[in-house]
């Protein structure tokens, strides 16, 4: 019989050293205090001499060992983890690219995978590695996020802690050497801690703590007897048009999942393969693009849809009727003027015939 799953408790930061493996730590120490099976099964001190004691008396699961292009790299052992079956398993810096060869490209992938063995996770993570705040923390902090966790991830957590310190708290511990070691300072408050960065930071990282206490009520309300209703509800649902000429269109889902998160429930991409973009038509290139933002929208949490239609408006709107969609976001058209005049854009026929409907027009011209 399938384990029953397990829950997943995260702790949010908006930037390093704010305390996550520490709080980490002290109640992993705490849990095997009270007789819980709890094991490390991956934590980064980073050679911070306040942790380490922090470790002593605590299970550690060797990291797995593999040797890529001629550096060896650790990971974490999720088969070891799951053949060891704790309680509770501890996972750090879940945003991680795993090492090519291993059984998940992601470290949040391997999380789900206990979750669904039947382990309880304690992990952390920062609030610039969410999928849907990528194009944001670019824009105001000039710092390219590379590595990423889609947001549907984050509202499967039972519990979200947010670590919350002031910038200047935080400055003050990087210059005091307890972030980073010396060589590196200089390079940090360069770049992500600059005073203005960490107040942003900051500022979503509370927003995104207080969007899921009121995901949390949302639920509660919705799976009571009294609300009468399921996830979601009636006419909740989000519906994100994606073109097939989607040149933008990774801002564009990660606004669909923004307002998903928000409302707390599904949301579709849907998009409409018309007959002059049929896959013998269409350019091979947006072909490729398609499929990768389908991948993205899929990663995001959204289910995707194509449907085959002359005329994509109906097709839309059809389908959002019929699937209890309440929101419909669409991309502004880059089409010239004159263009537009000829032949009316989606965007401004479905604000004009999306009767019953919120329908948000993305100009999405922070995206580079």
């Amino acid at each position: 019989m399938r384990p029953p799953r397990g829950r997943l408790k995260l702790y949010l930061g908006f930037a390093a050293g704010v305390g996550k493996t520490h709080r980490m730590l002290e109640e992993s120490r705490s849990l095997k205090a009270r007789g819980t099976d709890v094991v490390l099964a991956l934590i980064e001190t980073h050679g911070r001499a306040p942790l380490e004691p922090l470790r002593d008396g605590l299970e550690v699961v060797p990291r797995r060992r593999t040797e890529y292009r001629g550096v060896v790299v650790e990971e974490m052992d999720l088969e070891a983890v799951i053949q060891r079956r704790p309680a509770v398993a501890v996972v750090d810096e879940i945003a991680h690219t795993n090492v090519p060869g291993s059984r998940h490209r992601r470290r949040y992938q391997d999380v789900l995978a206990l979750l669904d063995a039947g382990v309880d996770v304690i992990g952390a993570l920062n609030v610039q590695h969410l999928e849907s705040l990528n194009d944001v923390v670019q824009r105001v902090t000039g710092v390219t996020v590379r590595e990423t966790v889609p947001d549907s991830f984050l509202r499967r957590a039972d519990e979200i802690v947010n670590l919350d310190l002031t910038p200047r708290d935080l400055l003050d511990r990087l210059e005091s050497g307890q972030i980073y070691p010396p060589d590196r300072v200089a390079w940090a408050r360069a770049h992500v801690f600059r005073e203005a960065n960490l107040a942003t930071l900051r500022e979503l990282a509370l927003r995104e703590v207080a969007e899921s206490l009121d995901r949390d009520e949302r639920r509660r309300r919705q799976e009571s007897p009294a609300a009468g209703g399921g996830p979601g509800g009636v006419s909740s649902r989000v519906m994100v048009c994606l073109s097939s000429l989607p040149t933008r269109a990774s801002a564009l889902l990660r606004r669909g999942s923004r307002l998903a998160g928000r409302l707390n429930t599904d949301w579709f991409v849907v998009h409409v393969e018309t007959p002059r973009e049929a896959p013998h038509l269409i350019d091979a290139e947006a072909q490729r693009h398609l499929l990768a933002n389908a991948e993205t929208a899929r990663e995001l949490g959204a289910e995707v849809v194509q449907i085959r239609a002359g005329d994509p408006v109906p097709a839309l709107l059809d389908f959002a009727r019929s699937h209890g969609v309440g929101q419909i976001i669409v991309g502004r058209s880059r089409a010239p003027w004159w263009r537009r005049l000829a032949r009316r854009p989606v965007a401004l026929r479905l604000v004009a015939e999306a009767a019953g409907f919120d329908v948000t027009v993305a100009s999405l011209e922070d995206e580079r």
